[in-house]
């Protein structure tokens, strides 16, 4: 039996208490990769996203205790002269990137200089980031000449903001354009659905020889980039704005397109987008909850209509009836979750539907509990 609206507002408010009263710098309870490896905890974009979801409860509630835990979480790592421990600038990694967004908000919230230094050791990175021949950072020095949609998101948000904010938003259009790539490159015109990766080589198994394009439409992939789309406008303004209104347009293409393929009953997407009766395929949390967020803030900022909005709210719930339970200890729990997915690698990962199929679904991995959050802090009556 599904929850009232009001109890699953309470869940998630005690399934946040109980994430962080039990996570630390070291030990975050979120991070399922990390604690599968039996590896250190590093900097890394899953803690990133995580921070981010808490940060925004800070602001839409005053609790305390998002912004004191936030703070602590991300000042293990980030030294007094901005260095970064764990983080390696020649890695190369467009994943690392994305906990830097979290810096903005804590320079902005607690004047520590720490944050300030530590925005220009990553930003330093895309300095040097390798590119394709088109002009865009590559996924990672592992990944030569790759684009993935991932890494929209990892990267643009923080990019568009440094540069707004420090550097007279000179590296805004570079920005733009690698947007404009993604769109002329890896969305299908059949569908208005964007390919998972896109490989200008041509060259790994997993790219289509003409296209260079992954086989399949994987639906995180699709969050984050429509998540990146509606940060990224955020953080550009209407200070550029023809650029500023085609990201707009892009999220609201993409939404039309993806709404297709929206189930029906549970209002969630599946796994692979748009192979439903596919066996193996399922509703899966972390895409469904990044597109209910990005089209919530999409309605907020003014980007979309606000019939979006309904729509969003129906996805979000979709999610909390269906992956949002308790223990039998009474803790709460979210499941549904791909653990991840990727192309290439040791693992030989082609894209194919038996591989999106053969991932770990997991619970309470901040991969699907973040943007569960974030899209929480959005919902009509806790957004400002």
């Amino acid at each position: 039996m599904s929850m009232t609206r009001e109890e699953t507002r309470q869940v998630i408010d005690e399934y946040v208490s109980y994430l962080i009263d039990n996570s630390d710098a070291a030990h975050p309870m979120w991070n399922i990769e990390k604690i599968r490896s039996g590896k250190p905890n590093k900097w890394n974009y899953i803690d990133g996203c995580m921070i981010t979801a808490l940060l925004r409860m800070y602001e839409i509630t005053g609790i305390r205790k998002y912004l004191d835990f936030s703070d602590g979480f991300v000042s293990a790592f980030v030294n007094e002269d901005g260095t970064v421990g764990t983080y390696s600038v020649d890695e190369y990694n467009l994943d690392n990137v994305r906990p830097a967004c979290n810096l903005f908000t804590l320079y902005d919230l607690t004047g520590k200089e720490k944050y300030r230094k530590a925005m220009d050791t990553v930003r330093s990175q895309l300095d040097t980031m390798p590119r394709t021949n088109e002009g865009n950072f590559w996924h990672k020095k592992i990944y030569p000449y790759q684009v993935w949609l991932d890494g929209m998101y990892m990267a643009q948000p923080f990019y568009v903001e440094y540069e707004k904010r420090f550097n007279k938003m000179s590296g805004c259009i570079d920005s733009y354009k690698q947007f404009q790539n993604v769109r002329r490159l890896m969305r299908d015109e059949e569908t208005g659905l964007y390919y998972h990766g896109y490989d200008e080589s041509r060259e790994m198994y997993w790219a289509d020889k003409e296209t260079g394009c992954s086989p399949n439409f994987w639906l995180r992939a699709t969050g984050w980039f429509m998540a990146s789309l509606v940060d990224t406008a955020e953080a550009m303004g209407e200070q550029l704005y023809n650029e500023y209104r085609t990201l707009q347009d892009m999220l609201k293409e993409l939404a039309d397109s993806l709404l297709k393929y929206m189930d029906k009953e549970s209002h969630m997407f599946y796994q692979v987008i748009d192979k439903k009766d596919a066996q193996g395929n399922y509703l899966e949390t972390s895409g469904s909850a990044l597109i209910a967020y990005a089209l919530l803030k999409g309605v907020r900022l003014g980007y979309l209509p606000k019939r979006y909005a309904d729509i969003a709210e129906e996805i979000f719930y979709g999610i909390t009836d269906r992956y949002l339970s308790k223990n039998e200890d009474g803790t709460p729990k979210l499941g549904g979750i791909c653990l991840v997915a990727g192309l290439g690698g040791e693992q030989h990962r082609d894209g194919s539907l038996e591989y999106y199929f053969s991932e770990p679904v997991v619970e309470n991995d901040a991969k699907g509990t973040a943007p569960l959050l974030l899209a929480y802090t959005e919902l009509p009556g806790l957004a400002d």
